[in-house]
């Protein structure tokens, strides 16, 4: 079980891995920057310090994550972006992690908007379905078919984190035709879009998730039983694909309380998911 660094306060900053050690977090998820003049990871001394840090404390960089960077400057409309997804690869093959992450949030979300920017329902039944932007998912194949070669080359999987169904995703991956892509998988995210985690995960299988996300709406703890996610079905479906990669908390904690919440976070998540 590991974490995002951005929710250690420290996005791009190596100094996090000691952070997470010192509550038991066995891996990090790393930013490969925080804007477009500082995409930290592109530094070989940087990218030093994270493997003699991660060495020193025993935890590993699972992952590379082009995310807030993506969310303002969003690979369907901004060609720079696609530098950044390059940079993800690049530090993630340097520091021994094989998937990094490619978020469309924010600026970068894939769903049609209406005329007050609420994204379009297709259908509400049995679970959530929304409409795609047509012309920013064609921009976004493209785009991913230009840099898929890459990913190839380093053997580093492009991990899609976004707002759409499953199905979804495996229209663009089917479409780039690249075997470097996979679905970054977050179970608060797509639970609380209305979808069903729990049949998600199977027509993924384990081969299609690159890596997981553990959060919920609400609680900062989830020993407290009080998100809106139902742990316990993801876990159950996760174990029933044979998922057996990191579960990588998104989670804060509480102001001044981080190493309690945190803790308790991993228990929980160690018992729920078969970890103990």
């Amino acid at each position: 079980v590991g974490i995002c660094d951005w929710t250690l306060g420290g996005a791009a900053d190596p100094q996090i891995i000691e952070k997470a050690a010192s509550v038991g977090l066995e891996c990090l998820q790393v930013s490969v920057g925080t804007n477009p003049d500082n995409i930290v990871l592109r530094d070989p001394t940087v990218r030093k310090t994270y493997k003699k840090l991660s060495k020193q404390y025993k935890v590993k960089v699972c992952s590379v994550a082009a995310g807030g960077i993506l969310n303002q400057y969003p690979l369907a409309t901004e060609p720079m972006s696609a530098v950044f997804v390059i940079d993800a690869l690049e530090a993630a093959w340097a520091l021994g992690a094989d998937n990094i992450l490619t978020a469309f949030f924010g600026k970068g979300d894939l769903r049609r908007k209406d005329e007050n920017g609420r994204p379009i329902v297709e259908t509400e039944t049995p679970h959530t379905i929304y409409q795609l932007d047509e012309m920013k998912v064609d921009r976004v194949i493209s785009a991913l078919k230009q840099i898929a070669p890459r990913a190839e080359d380093l053997g580093v999987y492009i991990g899609l984190e976004n707002t759409l169904t499953a199905q979804h995703n495996m229209h663009i991956i089917h479409a780039v035709g690249s075997g470097m892509l996979k679905h970054y998988y977050d179970v608060g995210n797509s639970w609380g879009n209305g979808y069903d985690v729990p049949g998600e995960i199977p027509r993924l299988g384990n081969e299609m998730i690159s890596e997981v996300h553990i959060k919920d709406k609400g609680p900062q703890r989830y020993e407290s039983g009080e998100g809106m996610v139902d742990m316990k079905a993801c876990a159950k479906a996760l174990d029933n694909v044979g998922y057996h990669k990191w579960l990588v908390l998104e989670t804060r904690g509480r102001k001044d309380q981080y190493e309690e919440d945190t803790r308790s976070n991993l228990r929980y998540v160690k018992k729920t998911f078969g970890l103990v």
